[in-house]
């Protein structure tokens, strides 16, 4: 049986597999998160209670994202469909959206707001367009996270390193794909 920290380099490797399959044109992003779906699944791992490393916050980060989107993406087979069960997926995504963005706190917390970047990003969705920004992790490979939480917004612009521009995400393929 593998120790934490085993499957937590295992997951982070394979993580990183999963992007540069991505950022290759491999893979498209409806396969990367299924596959990151499928990979959380495998490990069979429960998101960390106690984050003293920014590598646990990255899986518990990537875990409630990934689950956000995969009950968002089952929203949306129900919209029309089952309002009721509509209803409870959106509420399980926003659940998921709200945990991760206790993990973004957490992250911060652990960098001391050091070695950041973070700006709004630009988006082809009106709802979104100047309000998700990206925070990107400069000290860990292939570390981009986003939020739209004013929570969030507030403490790195307090802590001086948000800029207040509109700049084109790392990884605009992705957030703007639709999915």
């Amino acid at each position: 049986m593998k120790s934490e920290r085993e499957l937590l380099n295992l997951f982070l490797e394979k993580r990183n597999g999963l992007i540069e399959q991505l950022d290759n044109g491999e893979i498209n992003k409806e396969i990367f998160l299924e596959n990151n779906y499928a990979l959380i699944d495998r490990l069979s791992m429960k998101p960390f209670l106690k984050i003293d490393s920014v590598e646990k916050g990255i899986y518990n980060y990537q875990y409630y994202n990934i689950l956000a989107k995969y009950h968002n993406n089952l929203a949306n087979k129900y919209k029309e469909k089952d309002k009721r069960r509509y209803k409870r997926e959106i509420n399980k995504t926003s659940n998921y959206y709200c945990e991760k963005d206790k993990i973004i706190l957490e992250i911060l917390e652990l960098v001391e707001y050091k070695n950041i970047d973070c700006y709004f990003i630009e988006m082809h969705s009106n709802r979104l367009n100047n309000n998700l920004f990206e925070i990107i992790l400069n000290n860990y490979e292939k570390t981009i996270l986003h939020s739209m939480n004013t929570d969030i917004l507030n403490k790195l612009k307090r802590n001086g390193v948000f800029k207040n521009v509109i700049q084109k995400s790392k990884i605009d393929l992705y957030v703007n794909s639709g999915i």
